[in-house]
């Protein structure tokens, strides 16, 4: 197995820089030198923590030009993306910041032999696995959250962005934290997998795909060792009879392209009743095919190119699987000619049970398009998946859209009327094979702290 790896744009698909890869040994002399700092780290008061994830937040507003090149370099974000990228993520600093003081505080409760405290106590060194489609966001989510509680962290980054991972390494330096508190290790998967059962690990954070993440949990159980599991999903959005159908049109297009379509919580699945699914469908044909895909760097740009050509060639795969199955071609579906790893915006419909499109994750600008009878076939379609990360519905009368959001869409996160990607207040993560664990929203804060309870009997 080689010992480097090279980063390549995926637009101009030139390489960009070689790196070498860390051994495994020099991986866990940096785990041992994080529990080091754990040591001294865990007694730093919340407060001084606050002040330092404050500053990580103007740190990274102060890098954002070189922050949004890397993207637009190693994985071809579209450049106003990228930029709102790192605004949320000086943002999630800033609001974690905000809270953390009185999350972690002391509570006081009484119990039948005098007074008590509950407490809560950082861990120890807290390895996190992240993926490639927001570079920035993914690895700050949860490494902020978990240093202000006290913890320290390593972390693997995909090999396609070890760019941004030594960028992030710089940014909390630059920042002021400690030399240890926060490392990214340049490493491969089988290494980090190895990591998993070194004994300075204490919990493990990934976000990835279903099946890797499976095996990451079965690891870290073997050894008790906590995991938060953010994995993928095949969103379904809900067009109901009484939907606004321009609104619904414009969401479910910005919805299903956005970071060009490889995100885990976008829209995939477009359930549509048989009221307006003719109307629907020509509408979001129309829209689709006015997407502009070009250089991720042009003002005018909205759908860049796929990160890399392996994940291209995948995605079409499932698209000709889906089309063997019985799915017929709306629009797109055709690898195109010429430099850079696009996909064109498409839509597959027919689609049903039994095909990749209905069934798997299309990490790319492919809609699935599916009619159901009324509202409720469609809230039956919705939950008829094996994920459940977030999900969409679109209808006039708002409290029925919330009683299904609430009682019967069978996921972490529904948007109602609009489409949203992760907020800094709001807690994000699924459920089922979506995995399991909340991060930022401030529920972060406490996924990796011993929660414990010091009893004071009364002396009489």
């Amino acid at each position: 197995m080689s010992n480097s790896i090279e980063t390549i744009n995926p637009f101009t698909e030139k390489t960009l820089k070689r790196y070498t890869l860390m051994t495994h040994q020099e991986a866990e002399v940096c785990v041992e030198k994080a529990n080091e700092c754990f040591e001294e780290w865990k007694l730093v008061s919340v407060a001084q923590r606050v002040k330092l994830a404050n500053a990580l937040a103007k740190v990274i507003e102060e890098n954002q030009d070189e922050l949004v090149q890397l993207m637009v370099d190693e994985m071809g974000k579209v450049q106003s993306q990228a930029k709102q990228e790192v605004a949320l993520c000086a943002e999630i600093c800033k609001y974690t910041a905000s809270t953390a003081e009185q999350a972690l505080a002391n509570e006081p409760r009484d119990y039948n032999q005098g007074r008590a405290i509950i407490t809560y106590q950082p861990i120890g060194v807290i390895l996190g696995i992240q993926p490639w489609n927001f570079p920035l966001y993914q690895v700050i989510r949860y490494s902020i959250t978990n240093l202000i509680a006290g913890n320290t962290t390593v972390m693997k980054h995909a090999s396609n962005v070890f760019g941004m991972a030594q960028k992030i390494h710089s940014l909390y330096e630059q920042a002021g934290f400690p030399k240890y508190a926060y490392q990214s290790l340049l490493v491969d998967g089988e290494t980090a997998s190895k990591l998993i059962s070194h004994d300075g690990i204490k919990g493990v954070t990934f976000t990835g795909s279903d099946n890797v993440g499976k095996m990451v949990a079965e690891e870290a159980a073997k050894r008790s060792k906590k995991t938060v599991l953010e994995l993928g999903s095949n969103d379904a959005y809900l067009v109901l009879d009484d939907a606004d159908i321009a609104l619904a049109i414009e969401t479910c297009v910005k919805a299903r392209i956005i970071n060009n379509g490889e995100t885990c919580v976008s829209a995939k699945r477009f359930i549509v009743t048989e009221k307006n699914y003719d109307e629907f469908k020509l509408g979001f044909k129309q829209a689709m095919m006015q997407i502009k895909m070009g250089d991720p760097r042009a003002e005018d740009t909205h759908l860049g190119p796929m990160a890399r050509k392996d994940l291209r060639e995948k995605l079409h795969d499932q698209v000709k699987k889906s089309i063997a199955a019985g799915a017929t071609i709306v629009c797109g579906c055709e690898m195109p000619d010429g430099k850079g790893f696009f996909y064109p915006p498409s839509i597959l419909e027919n689609v049903s049970p039994n095909m990749p499109a209905y069934d798997d994750e299309l990490f790319g600008p492919v809609a699935a398009l599916i009619k159901a009878k009324d509202d409720n076939d469609a809230m039956r379609i919705a939950n008829d998946s094996r994920y459940g990360l977030g999900g969409g519905i679109f209808s006039k009368n708002e409290e029925y859209a919330i009683e299904l959001a609430v009682k019967h869409f069978n996921t972490g996160m529904v948007n109602i009327n609009g489409y949203g990607l992760a907020q800094p207040n709001l807690p994000f993560g699924g459920v089922k094979n979506s995995g399991y664990g909340r991060e930022h929203g401030g529920f972060g804060l406490k996924e990796f702290v011993n929660i414990k309870s010091v009893m004071i009997a009364e002396i009489k």
